[in-house]
Formats: structure tokens, sequence, C-alpha cells
């Protein structure tokens, strides 16, 4: 920092502030919380010598104009923490002030000289001065309270009583209130966090094509059918409801079943090949019915706990209205024809990919802008954004921020699977949930590796990830493979390791049939219309029921970051548990990653972190089968045969006999 001479009369403050966290970047992004929790902010303050220093958190919502204070302490190693409560669904601002504490240095001098049996009269008159130094800036009520105590001062009968006047903590309140902030520092950066709703952390999401929604397998369902779909969805637990898009659909190259070239006259195209000469982004497939069938729709889901996450698919089909209108937002081939999209060695001829690059960007950025707003007027609050590492990272911060502007309770999922920085950077441009590798994480040593940097590294400031078991582009192999079991341990796994978390259509019956050599569906809905047979033999749509009802019932697992593992001696074996801080609901989860073969193995829980002693008993609920064990001690057994309980999740508490004694008659 340099240093101007001639700046003034007032030394530059000498209190330094270093090592903010959280800060993400050196503040360029903001950090991520939920209404009602606490952001504990904490660095390193210091200065020369030992006289002492007093450090606060300011923050303010981002709309706001003046700042509160949460008073910071010193916890050690010059190492100070703060924090303050997000009550709004908002963005926060904040940032460290801090300044000598002239009254904290001399109470700690004068009681030290004091308790040596010295004199102290010139020390009381200095800290007579520093308390009258105050007055100027108090209220009513703390300038009565600071002249009673230097009243009783004056009036004291010894050097004894003035101390213990002085010394008094409800004046030392008092004037930290008022004090002085001369020689203060403050931090170099504002810093931001994003106050997201609880569902943005904690949910569980279904995903559907609404065309398959109804019987009839040459025809489009309709919302009306989706709507009927409404209880079936919910009563599984439920509580985000996912549609592909719902836009019209293109016809020029349209693709047929199994993503041929060629399709028929009765076959329905892609939804991801929006627009035709119906509209664009903000209108409806007619087959599915209208807008205010939509909105029907939404209320009805609302109505049962459901919200309606749309797709937010930024491409067009050749007959999109903007190929017309605004073709400069088209890549160009040397001909002048629009290019297709293409992910070698896949070809998309049916769709066009946006050019962000163009020289008319701020009106493309506009146009997007004003269908996200759109929809939320339809009352939709939860986007799943397809492929959003194909388009500016700035262009998705300018955006999400735009739109909180006006809607913070908005929620965008990022759906990248891509480079691991990429899928970084969409989350801190504001993703308040992101796609995952878990997709194809199924080893105990990768699993642990992956979930320990999702939930203990930096990543848990900004990162909060959506673990999709399947998703109706990707068909992973071990559901391919293991059959049922492995259904079922993968949901456990989805639902437990995150609180966040969602199931593609069909997994509740256990649709594993696939292309072959691929990870992808064969007869996939995104190239045809489907007709469900929901009581499918073999389904576990109970399972996941009681899955869902589980997370619903265990504050533990609708945390994200306390995530622990724990060992297990077998590898097909994994074993982790989450525990709220008050240690009210802990929760053990064991899953044997092995579809075909059971597996048992000694589990060892860290009992002490759980307030168990070693020679404790303690209740241990098995939640999916309701059996009930005592144990004691940190090494427990468990066997998991995948054909009759692939996971256990096990719900720890102290025992004591009256728990189970029988009345005496």
């Amino acid at each position: 920092m340099s240093v101007d001479l001639n700046a003034g009369d007032a030394p530059p403050s000498s209190i330094l502030i270093e090592r903010v966290w959280p800060e993400i970047d050196c503040g360029r992004y903001p950090v991520k919380r939920e209404v009602g929790d606490l952001l504990t902010v904490s660095a390193d303050i210091f200065r020369e010598g030992h006289d002492h220093i007093a450090a606060v958190l300011r923050y303010r919502r981002w709309q706001d104009t003046a700042w509160r204070e949460a008073e910071m302490r010193f916890v050690d190693n010059d190492r100070w923490e703060g924090a303050f409560l997000l009550a709004e669904n908002t963005r926060y601002t904040y940032t460290i002030d801090a300044f000598p504490d002239v009254f904290g240095t001399w109470r700690d001098e004068v009681a030290k000289k004091h308790e040596a049996g010295l004199d102290v009269a010139s020390e009381l008159l200095e800290g007579r001065s520093i308390v009258r130094e105050v007055l100027a800036r108090c209220d009513e009520a703390d300038r009565v309270l600071i002249e009673r105590y230097l009243q009783t001062h004056a009036e004291a009968s010894s050097q004894v009583v003035s101390v213990r006047v002085l010394l008094d903590d409800d004046l030392l309140a008092a004037v930290n209130r008022n004090r002085s902030r001369v020689g203060a520092s403050t931090y170099q950066r504002t810093l931001e966090v994003i106050a997201d709703r609880e569902r943005a952390r904690f949910a569980a999401w279904y995903s559907m094509f609404p065309r398959s929604a109804g019987t009839d397998p040459i025809k489009s369902a309709t919302f009306d059918d989706a709507i009927a779909q409404l209880p079936r969805i919910a009563g599984m637990g439920f509580d985000v409801l996912y549609f592909t898009p719902i836009h019209p659909i293109g016809v020029t190259d349209r693709k047929g079943p199994n993503n041929t070239l060629v399709a028929g006259p009765e076959d329905p195209g892609v939804p991801y090949a929006i627009g035709s000469a119906v509209g664009g982004h903000d209108a409806i497939e007619p087959g599915l019915g209208t807008l205010e069938d939509f909105r029907r729709l939404v209320r009805a889901a609302n109505d049962i706990g459901l919200d309606v996450a749309l797709d937010l698919a930024i491409n067009a089909s050749p007959d999109h209205p903007w190929v017309k209108d605004h073709p400069e937002w088209f890549y160009k081939r040397p001909d002048g024809t629009i290019k297709f999209a293409e992910n070698p060695p896949k070809k998309y001829q049916d769709i066009y990919p946006i050019n962000f690059q163009n020289d008319h960007w701020q009106e493309l950025w506009q146009e997007l802008k004003r269908i996200v707003m759109f929809w939320i007027e339809q009352g939709v609050f939860t986007f799943r954004v397809d492929n959003p590492h194909t388009k500016p990272t700035v262009f998705w911060e300018w955006l999400i921020r735009e739109v909180h502007l006006t809607h913070p309770q908005v929620i965008f999922l990022s759906e990248a699977f891509t480079r691991p920085k990429v899928m970084r950077s969409l989350a801190k441009a504001g993703f308040a949930q992101s796609y995952t590798y878990f997709t194809w994480r199924n080893f105990k040593r990768e699993l642990t590796e992956y979930l320990t940097e999702l939930t203990t590294s930096e990543m848990k400031e900004y990162f909060r990830g959506n673990f999709f078991a399947n998703t109706h582009d990707i068909l992973p192999y071990i559901l391919q493979e293991g059959g049922r079991a492995a259904f079922q341990f993968r949901a456990v796994l989805a639902a437990t390791l995150s609180s966040v978390y969602g199931l593609y259509s069909g997994f509740e019956v256990c649709e594993n049939t696939p292309v072959p050599g691929r990870e992808e569906y064969l007869n996939s809905e995104k190239y045809q219309y489907k007709v469900w047979d929901w009581d499918r033999p073999g389904n576990i749509a109970d399972y996941i029921t009681q899955l869902n009802a589980i997370r619903r019932d265990h504050p533990a697992l609708q945390e994200y970051e306390n995530l622990r593992f724990f060992g297990a001696g077998d590898d097909n074996v994994i074993c982790y548990g989450k525990m709220t801080l008050d240690r009210s609901d802990i929760i053990v989860v064991a899953v044997n990653l092995d579809p075909f073969q059971p597996h048992e193995t000694s589990m060892t829980l860290p009992i002490d972190t759980f307030g168990i002693g070693e020679g404790d008993q303690y209740r241990a609920d098995e939640l999916l089968s309701g059996e009930t064990y005592l144990w004691t001690g940190a090494v427990q057994h468990v066997r998991l045969d995948p054909h009759v309980n692939p996971a256990a999740i096990y719900s720890l508490r102290s025992w004591t006999y009256q728990e189970y004694a029988e009345p005496c008659f």
C-alpha cells in the first residue's frame, strides 16, 4: 500500500485485516447460504504492540444503503470471528472494520496496576476522559447511564471504589456502543452472500417429459394428464417437478425414434429443437395444451407442495422465429447458411446453437432475460438450465443477478457435465445448484474422495451438488448391469450423501434398457411418446417414498456440508453419517456397493463426536427395515444383502432403561 504523506494530519491506520473467510476468488463471487442461517465471518486482525483493538462485521441487504454491525470476538492467534443472521431471501454484502480499542486498553492496564497495589490516580483521570469523550455520540439512554457512572466515580470514597466504577461491565457495554473509530481500518473488499430459500439446499427433484404423462402411445399427453400424475409424484415425497422443454418443436430436420435422421409424420421430435411457426421460448407446444392450462398445472402442483421447474434450453430449431427475426444470433457458414449443433461425433441437425459473440449480443441477453421473466410471471421460480457451459459464464452471472434483483426466490440449476473448473465457475456465477459427477462415481474410494472435496473444501461455500442418479440423457452402466438392487442403493446414496438430489422418471420402475454399448436409453422419450406402467412388477416406488420420508423426518439429512465418512473394513461397503450441530439428530448410513453379492463388515463410528461414551449403550433404529438395536462401543457389525437390504440407515440416540421399561401394576 502506498501512503500519501500530504493526505492530512491523521496517520494511516496501522491495523491489518487479512485472510477474511468466507471469500471466493478475492471477493469476485458470492458465497451461498439459506434463509435463517448465521453467516460466520473470520479474519486475521492485528496491529503492532500490545494495545487492544476491536472489530465489527458490517453487513446490509444489497438493496439497502445503511449498514448494520455485529461485534467480532477474539478467537486466538489474532484470529477474530463474527456472525450475522440471514433473515431474508436476498443478497447481503459484508465487510470488516477494525479500530483501536482505547477504553479496552485502558481497562486492561489499570486492572493490572490496581491488582499489583500501585497508585492509579493519574490512570483514573485518563479513564474518566475516555468515557466522557463518547458522550457526544450517545443516544439518550446511554448518555444518562454514562453520566450516572461518571457522577458515581466523582463521588467515590476511595480509589478502590473509583476503579470498580470505571471497570463495570454495564459501563463498558455503553462505551463500546459509542466508541471512537479514530484510527480505523476497513477491509479493502466488500463481499457478498446469497441467502437462497431453503429449497436450494434441501429438495427431491422428479424429472419427466410432460408429453409422456398419458396413456396413448401415439399421442402427446396434455397438461391435464400431467396434473393427474401430481398426486403420485408428491406421494413419493418429491417437492420439485422438473419438465423438459414445453415449447413448440420444430419440423425441419426433425429426428425420429432413437435419433434416426428421418421422422415419420406422427413422430413428435425432440423437445430441445425449440421453435416453430407457433412460436418460440415463450410459447407452448400445442399438443400439451395452452398457456392457461400450464398456469393451472402450476397452481395444482403448488397446492400439494410441488414446485414446477422448467428447462431453460438456449438453442433453436431451424423454424424458430429468431432464425428469421435475428439471423445475426446464429453461427454462419462461409456460404451464409446457419450451422447446426454438433458434439462430435454426434450431430444435431434439428438444433441451431446460439452465437453469444455476435455484434448484437445486448439484444440477445435482454431477450433471454425477458423469457425467464415471462415464465416467472406464470409462477415458475425454478429453472434447470441445459448445457450452461456452452454459453459465457459472464452471461449467467449477469442474468442471475438481474433476476434476483426483483425475484430472489428463483433457483437456477446448472446442468453442466464438463470440466471441473468450468462447473465451479458456473456455481460461483450464481447457480444455486449444480449437476455433479456423482452419476459416474460407483466405488468407495472415488465416492469418498469426491464427496470430501464437495463438502469440506472451499467448494462447499458456493457449490451445492444436486445428485441425479439418472437423467433422460444418461443411463449409467451401474443401473444397466446391477438391476433392482443398483436402483435401490444408488437412490440411497443420492438422497443421503447430498441434501438435494433427483431422479428421472422410469427410475422408480427400474427402467434400464440401453442402447447397446452406450449410457443411453433405448426408445428414449427424447424422440417419441411413451406410456409408463407405474405398477410394473419389481418397481421401487414404495422404497423411494420411504427414503424421501426419512429425509423429511431427519434434519441431519437436510444439510449439505455435514457429511463425514466412517471406517468400514470391506471396500464394497461405504459408511458415512450426518449429524445436526446440537446432536439431536444423528444418522449413520451403510451401503453395499456390490449389486450382486452380500457383504458384511465392521463399521467404526466416531461415538465421541456423537456425544456417546465408550461404555455407553445407545439405540440404533434402522429406518428402512424398522428394526431396533442396542449398541455399545464404536465398532458395530452390518450385513447387507443386495436382494434384501442393499442399504441401512440408522438413527442413533442415547438409551436408558426407562425407554423400554414396562409399567408395573
